[in-house]
């Protein structure tokens, strides 16, 4: 027989074999594609260049030109980014299924409809010389990683079994394209409002959809600007936290740049070059999503055998445009779309044929802004320079260091003579068409208000006398409101203070919703003993929407049972359909006003909606209601897409499930899907005092030092010296010409 020991031994000796595979596999694939940030490398570019990172892998780039900036970009932005930046493309392109599998090609057909590849091919011919050399140089940067590095691609190439293609300056256009498709996708609320329509009261459905009313809530940003009389220095500050959907790695590469006539600090999106959110010398901005509605439905009279359709009486011929999905393991899938004067064909759950008409997709001449929004140092220059911006629409915030402070609204922003866009129109009648695009010098523009206080969080900036017909998915004034209450409610602020208004968590949506219940409970005479529990702790509560308190579970159930009876009660079958953006504040409307063919008794429908908000509640999280926790409610998972899925060590690379504080209508929104993609405080007195930080890590590898080294700060509402003059390197490369 043999010992027991000897088994002992035999197992040992595999375990010991299975450790030393597993490093070594580990040091191959995962610690040997960590970028190069330090010692002398040739590269081709003009003169001598240094790629810098400090503590927390930053980076900072000096260099002789700005074409030699924006190529040390792309190659600093790929040793860090690379899988994330081929993912982005292909995300755009609709290109996933040939690397992941049939699982990705319903995105890779929403992808082809839209066109995105095409249009960045459509673009590319109009786009500025200057602009073009930018971009080429950035995209050799990026080439000039993938040459140097073929043979330690990043572990995410290796998982999926393929080699990235050479970059291109499509390719950044596609990035680009995938972040404005991101920020204007409204087309499926128009969809939605239609449906509703055919099943329910007009009257009551419209109520349920309000136009340009600034009385939505929405994923959005925050960011402001408040001048010297309201700061410790006398000089202003600038505060901007963009909301976007969480992600793994980070959305954002923070970058420093030097060249002659450049010298700027910030954020950039892997895929494209210089500074998106940051400041230079002399200024500093910030940006939130506008939400003007850029796209349109129509209601097209097609023949889907010969692709033609009617237009004013006339039959025209749609153009027919053919492509092959790869898929990984099976064979390509074709993609077909019929493409009309207003855009690409959608059929409908109701077999009606729309098409799609989307700002992005116009020929109107793409142009990429940035190197001169980088190097602006005054209003007039900054202005000037946002004049080239084509979109997505945004709201820019602005200080310099003269102490002046301003808003611009951006973006090319259709212009509706006959119809508002938030509904499908008529296709063929010619009557619904867009006339060019509301002047630059008519968006909505403040310099040095008389407040001295400058807030966007994605409410409605345009005025009622307006000249131009307003449609868009507005937010509701609640995060203006608030952020605006909190830098009045005192003086001589500080950089660091702003952290403080940025994780706000007050809901005033809430704590009214609770307030009314409350009420009603009240003025009811019979009363639910089962209730009564759920009833004081709201009446209690001061609206902070904190984890680890029962209090806003309550309300955010009972919110999400009003929503749904809401919508029943205008369109029954279709209460849990509605989804549309407007609705906390259309919901709040209602119980404000109270109309009276809505509800006979607006007491007993409140109780009704709050007994099984109630119930839901104890379903998910006990009987005991003092015991409910909103942050197993409010939780966030940052799963990498390809690393998460290893057996046994996937997991450790990701984040999750965490409990949050905030929600969709605190200044500190965040939801299960998004939250703050960074936080930016500048300084203009001494802009060694700013303050950046992201959410995960500036790496994208998993065994670097930076792959989540921010995370603990930005869970805890902390951040970090944005270093610009006084930069203390941990590394840096020296980069010689070939």
């Amino acid at each position: 027989m043999v010992s027991l020991t000897k088994v002992l031994r035999v197992l040992n000796v595999l375990i010991g074999i299975a450790a030393i595979a597993l490093l070594a596999a580990g040091y191959w694939f995962a610690w040997r594609p960590l970028p190069q940030t330090s010692g002398r490398i040739k590269a081709p570019i003009s003169s001598e260049g240094r790629i810098g990172r400090d503590r927390l892998g930053v980076v900072h780039i000096s260099a002789d030109s700005l074409e030699d900036a924006a190529f040390l970009q792309g190659f600093a932005t790929a040793q860090d980014r690379m899988w994330q930046m081929d993912a982005l493309r292909r995300l755009a392109a609709g290109e996933l299924a040939e690397i992941v599998g049939p699982g990705m090609l319903e995105a890779d057909r929403e992808a082809r409809k839209l066109r995105m590849r095409r249009i960045a091919e459509q673009q590319y011919r109009t786009l500025p010389q200057g602009d073009r050399a930018l971009l080429a140089a950035y995209a050799r940067g990026v080439n000039f990683y993938l040459e140097t590095y073929r043979d330690r691609l990043p572990l995410e190439f290796h998982l999926l079994s393929y080699e990235p293609r050479p970059w291109t300056v499509v390719d950044s256009m596609l990035v680009g394209l995938q972040m404005y498709r991101e920020l204007t996708t409204s087309w499926r609320a128009d969809a939605g409002h239609a449906a509703m329509l055919m099943a329910g009261d007009p009257a009551k459905v419209s109520f349920l959809f309000p136009t340009a009313t600034g009385d939505a809530v929405q994923p959005g940003s925050n960011a402001w600007a408040i001048s010297g009389k309201h700061t410790a220095t006398g000089s202003p500050i600038l505060a901007n936290d963009p909301h976007l959907q969480f992600s793994l790695p980070a959305t954002w590469h923070q970058v420093h740049l030097q060249a002659p006539g450049l010298n700027v600090a910030g954020v950039a999106l892997p895929g494209l070059p210089f500074v998106i959110i940051g400041h230079n010398e002399r200024i500093a901005w910030g940006v939130t999503n506008l939400q003007f509605d850029v796209q349109d439905l129509y209601l097209e009279k097609f023949d889907p055998q010969t692709g033609r359709y009617l237009y004013r009486n006339r039959w025209e011929q749609a153009r027919l445009e053919r492509e092959w999905i790869a898929v990984k393991g099976q064979r390509p899938v074709e993609a077909a779309v019929w493409v009309t004067r207003h855009g690409p064909i959608f059929l409908n759950e109701n077999n009606q044929y729309y098409s799609l008409r989307w700002a992005a997709a116009e020929p109107n001449g793409f142009e990429f802004p940035f190197a001169d929004i980088n190097r602006a140092r005054n209003w007039e220059e900054f202005r000037n320079a946002l004049r080239r911006f084509p979109g997505p629409g945004q709201n820019f915030i602005y200080a310099d260091v003269d102490g002046n402070v301003g808003y611009q609204a951006t973006g090319k922003l259709p212009i509706r003579r006959n119809f508002d866009g938030n509904l499908p129109v008529d296709g063929s009648s010619g009557e619904a068409e867009w006339d060019g695009w509301i002047p630059f010098d008519e968006l909505p523009s403040i310099y040095n208000p008389a407040s001295g206080i400058l807030v966007t969080a994605n409410q409605n900036p345009f005025p009622e006398n307006y000249p131009y017909r307003v449609s868009g998915t507005f937010a509701s004034p609640h995060r203006y409101r608030q952020i605006y209450a909190l830098l009045r409610s005192r003086q001589k602020w500080t950089p660091e203070e702003m952290l403080a208004v940025q994780k706000d968590v007050y809901s005033p949506l809430s704590h009214f919703l609770a307030k009314q219940v409350v009420a009603a409970w009240d003025r009811h005479k019979s009363k639910d003993p089962s209730l009564e529990e759920a009833i004081e702790l709201l009446r209690n509560w001061n609206g902070q929407m904190e984890k680890g308190t029962a209090a806003p579970v309550v309300a955010t159930l009972f919110y999400q049972h009003l929503l749904r009876d809401v919508a029943e009660k205008a369109a029954p079958g279709k209460g849990l359909a509605y989804g549309f953006q407007a609705a906390p504040a259309v919901v709040e409307k209602l119980l404000r006003e109270k109309p009276k063919d809505w509800f006979e008794d607006y007491d007993a429908f409140l109780l009704s909606s709050f007994a099984d908000a109630v119930d839901e509640g104890k379903r998910m999280q006990g009987p005991r209601i003092a015991k409910w926790d909103y942050g197993r409610l409010n939780t966030v998972t940052l799963a990498h897409p390809v690393i998460s899925r290893l057996p046994w060590i996937g997991s450790y690379f990701s984040i999750g499930r965490v409990p949050m504080s905030g929600s969709a209508t605190t200044v500190k929104q965040t939801t299960q899907r998004l939250g703050p993609s960074m936080r930016f405080v500048a300084d203009l007195a001494d802009w060694d005092r700013s303050l950046q930080n992201i959410t995960i890590g500036q790496s994208g590898h998993i065994l670097s030092s930076h792959y989540r080294d921010q995370w603990k700060a930005y869970y805890s509402g902390k951040s970090f010296p944005l270093q610009y003059k006084k930069v203390k390197l941990e590394e840096e490369l020296r980069v010689s010409p070939r």
